[in-house]
Order: C-alpha cells, then sequence, then structure tokens
C-alpha cells in the first residue's frame, strides 16, 4: 500500500490560503476522438480476508485515479492509493475480519511541469542525518512569482495552469528540496510524482495543498537516479459504491 504524505501531516507552520473552487467536473476537451464512459466498480471477496476491485470504463482526459474505501456507506473515504488511468484492478489485503468495507474511484486531473532529472549524491539515510533539522520539508508557501489566475478545469487554459520552474535543491544523501512556480487559481492541490531510473511509470510521492510551492522529500534508495515532476489536480465525480463485509479471520482456531 502506497503511504501518501499529506501536507497536513508534515507540519506547515502556516496553512495557504484558501481558494474557492467551483465543482469538480469532467474537462470537455475539443476534438476529442473517445468519449468519456462512466466507471462501474465491483469489489470480490477472494479470500476471507482480502477483496480485490475491477472497474470497467475509461475517460482519456484522466490522468490517474484514487481507490478510496470507508467502513460506512456514506463516509468518510480515505484514499489507498493513487493509481495509473490505464490500471483496472486492485486488491485490498490483510484486512479487518468480519468488517464492511466500501469502496470507490475518483479521477485525477490537472497538468504537470517538465520532468526534471535529479541525481542523489551516494551515501544512505543514517540516523545521524535522520537528527539533523528538516524544517525544509515543510510544505509552504512562498511569496513571489505571477499570480496564480489560470484555470485547469477549462479547455483551453489547462496548459496554462501548469506548474513552471522546477527546481531541486540536494539537501543531504537522501534530502531533496523543491520549488516551482504556481499558475493555477482552482487546483485541489499538488502531486510530487517520482519516476526511478529504469521504471515504467511515475508514480505519486506526496499529496500537498493548494497553493503550496515549496516541498522537501527524503528519496527512496532506489531513487539516486530518478526524474521528478509537480502536478495541479482536481478531483472528478466518484464512481458507484462497491462493498463488501470481510469473513472470519482465517488464523483463529475456530
Amino acid at each position: 500500500m502506497l503511504s501518501l504524505l499529506l501536507a497536513g501531516l508534515v507540519g506547515c507552520s502556516t496553512a495557504p490560503p484558501e481558494k474557492t473552487v467551483p465543482p469538480a467536473k469532467t474537462p470537455a476537451s475539443a476534438g476529442r476522438v473517445t468519449a468519456p464512459t462512466p466507471i462501474r466498480l465491483t469489489a470480490t471477496l477472494v479470500s476471507p480476508v482480502d477483496i480485490t476491485l475491477a472497474w470497467q470504463g475509461d475517460d482519456p482526459d484522466a490522468v490517474g485515479r484514487t481507490v478510496e474505501f470507508a467502513t460506512e456507506p456514506q463516509g468518510q473515504w480515505t484514499i489507498i492509493e493513487f493509481l495509473q488511468a490505464r490500471q483496472t484492478t486492485f486488491t485490498h489485503p490483510d484486512l479487518i475480519p468480519q468488517t464492511p468495507f466500501y469502496y470507490r474511484l475518483r479521477s485525477v486531473y490537472g497538468p504537470a511541469s517538465q520532468a526534471l532529472q535529479v541525481t542523489m549524491p551516494k551515501g544512505a539515510l543514517t540516523k545521524k542525518i535522520q537528527k539533523k533539522d528538516h524544517s525544509w520539508m515543510a510544505p509552504r508557501t512562498v511569496p513571489g512569482g505571477p499570480v496564480a489566475t489560470q484555470s485547469i478545469r477549462n479547455t483551453g487554459t489547462t496548459a496554462a495552469g501548469a506548474p513552471t520552474d522546477l527546481k531541486a535543491t540536494i539537501m543531504h544523501a537522501n534530502g531533496v528540496k523543491f520549488t516551482w512556480t504556481d499558475h493555477a487559481s482552482d487546483e485541489e492541490g499538488y502531486l510530487i510524482e517520482v519516476k526511478a531510473a529504469g521504471s515504467p511509470d511515475f508514480r505519486v510521492a506526496a499529496v500537498l495543498d493548494p497553493d503550496v510551492n515549496s516541498f522537501g522529500l527524503i528519496t527512496l534508495p532506489e531513487e539516486k537516479h530518478a526524474s521528478f515532476r509537480v502536478r495541479a489536480f482536481y478531483y472528478g465525480t466518484p464512481s458507484n459504491v462497491a462493498h463488501q463485509t470481510t469473513g472470519a479471520d482465517p488464523s483463529s482456531d475456530g
């Protein structure tokens, strides 16, 4: 399960200003060849404590999807993982026995910056390094730059709302700080995406609040040579809700 680093957990001292965000909607692309089809989600209990999700449907404008779960029909919803747009199955393993689980998908939209290649110095994340001051990691809104006025939800202005001027400052052998220019006026947040050398796709490494344009990341060992990008994003309409209840604990004697 992907551990998502949510901006609210990092300890930013001042919250970024709130934006008035219109209701999420699927963008209308001019000249689209393939029309979107609604996502239809199903959930199958493949073992007493493992649930596999499968879905059909497609939206050519989606850059990815979230898979979310709750233990009550109306939420509260928790994101399990950000998925590639072309992925059509997902297994939620090792669940609490005899518990109802509800699932939904949400498409993710929005433009990304140009990818930036980063080569980290040699060295492991030692205890000595971990004890250093890591306040530079906190998500921040750094003043300066153009006013963010470009919608990422309207055809014709989406690309103009993409982050620009992505820069990386290496803080130590496993730490890198990113800064960028925020052009989006109606994003629901930012995604930090990484693709390690040899990996086929980018994955989401961190999820940040709107207006953030500075953030630090501790890289994984396989990310010594990697490409990074930042994406202004918003969520689409949720899919249908699929439900399963787990069975008895398979490790119990009874």
